[in-house]
């Protein structure tokens, strides 16, 4: 049999250093930090998480996301043109997330988020009011990008093995400010086709510099919650369908074998009992034009859901990165379940079309995050035992 050696990543986003967030913090208030300080605070903060990344096993890297002020999602605010913010008392995130999920625990969200802001996000991590396009959505974000691409870059050159490579993580076009107002196109459809031509200059930049592209795309499973119901998931699937189009616009030009896409059910650790099954989405997951995907797999509300690949074939040339590790837990996964659960899969896939993954980032932005660091990479670590393991067992 010929040698397994499956490759570990994880879905991108990391805890941030604590000199960092001082930086952040100060910015957030408005007192903003020496530009070559925050630069060199960045430069560091990028070189060591990398480090530690490969340290741990982890064979394909990020930056952990530590160039991005807001959360994994808000960041491109920062970088499209014909958005305004508009402060107000209540977080425009609330209205994209709430659907019948909070109704039926209304007192449990009532004390998670008095604790932990809306989603878990953080309290006041956030600006409150809303995003308004007030004219041509554009990409004004090529500097910033390409400061991110440079610095990770040249943390992977100064801490690269022979089998380790990168990825950037981006939003998804569905994933952008799902609850922004507009003021200038025609229908959220055409604001969205606008949004996804835009986005395709950062995922260009990213492609063209010899990186991985991950596109993350919570809103997309997750907003079956907040329509489904009263719609349908007829109703669902036809708005979903759409969402995938307009991803693929985004990836309009790249090479498939350079792009993976991240979907999930929203990060935050709540009860998720009216989450759409993977069953009933799958197909269109696999409409998006990338080469890998990245689905929550241990979250134990989709866990079982490893029986669909029994059902469903993955395209030719494609492979799966299942989530074997959960950013929602404090438990720290035994090696030997993440072994397990990748030889199952190897079984219904085949071990060459598998890269162990986490379920989602363990931090949704800065002042964000999830699990305490220790755990975040008692956790990675586990899941590259896991993964050698069941490396072993399929060489045998």
């Amino acid at each position: 049999m010929a040698t397994v050696d499956i490759p570990v990543t994880h879905v991108g986003s990391l805890v941030r250093p604590e000199p960092l967030l001082d930086l952040l913090r100060a910015k957030r208030a408005g007192d903003m930090p020496d530009a070559i300080e925050l630069a060199t605070c960045l430069e560091t903060s990028v070189a060591d998480v990398v480090a530690r990344q490969v340290e741990a096993g982890i064979t394909i890297v990020s930056d952990g996301e530590f160039g991005k002020d807001l959360s994994w999602s808000q960041y491109v605010m920062e970088r499209l043109g014909g958005f305004e913010f508009r402060p107000r008392e209540v977080a425009s995130a609330a209205k994209a997330i709430g659907g019948r999920d909070r109704r039926d625990f209304a007192e449990f969200y009532e004390e998670y988020e008095g604790a932990f802001g809306v989603a878990g996000i953080g309290k006041g991590a956030m600006p409150q009011g809303d995003w308004v396009i007030t004219g041509p959505v554009t990409y004004t974000g090529g500097t910033v990008v390409q400061a991110d691409i440079a610095r990770l870059q040249r943390a992977l050159a100064a801490n690269k093995k022979a089998d380790t490579a990168a990825f950037l993580p981006v939003v998804s076009p569905t994933s952008v400010v799902p609850a922004r107002l507009d003021e200038h196109y025609a229908n959220p459809e055409e604001a969205l086709f606008a949004i996804a031509e835009a986005m395709n200059h950062e995922y260009r930049a990213i492609v063209d510099a010899g990186l991985i592209l991950q596109v993350d795309d919570a809103y997309l499973a997750s907003t079956y919650d907040v329509m489904v119901p009263p719609g349908t998931m007829t109703d669902f699937r036809l708005w979903a369908e759409t969402r995938v189009e307009a991803v693929n616009v985004a990836l309009a030009g790249l090479p498939p074998e350079r792009v993976r896409y991240h979907v999930c059910w929203g990060s935050w650790n709540g009860p998720h009992t009216n989450d759409v099954g993977l069953g009933d989405i799958v197909d269109l997951v696999l409409q998006v034009n990338a080469g890998g995907y990245l689905l929550e797999m241990s979250n134990p509300r989709h866990a079982h859901e490893w029986q669909v690949w029994a059902d469903v074939e993955l395209p030719e040339g494609k492979v799966l990165l299942p989530g074997l590790v959960s950013h929602s837990t404090n438990v720290v996964e035994h090696p030997e379940w993440v072994a397990e659960r990748l030889v199952r899969l190897a079984g219904l896939v085949g071990p060459e079309r598998l890269i162990a993954s986490t379920d989602c980032g363990f931090a949704q932005g800065p002042f964000a995050r999830r699990v305490h660091p220790s755990i975040q990479w008692a956790k990675l670590e586990s899941l590259a035992e896991g993964a050698a393991l069941a490396s072993r067992i399929l060489s045998t």
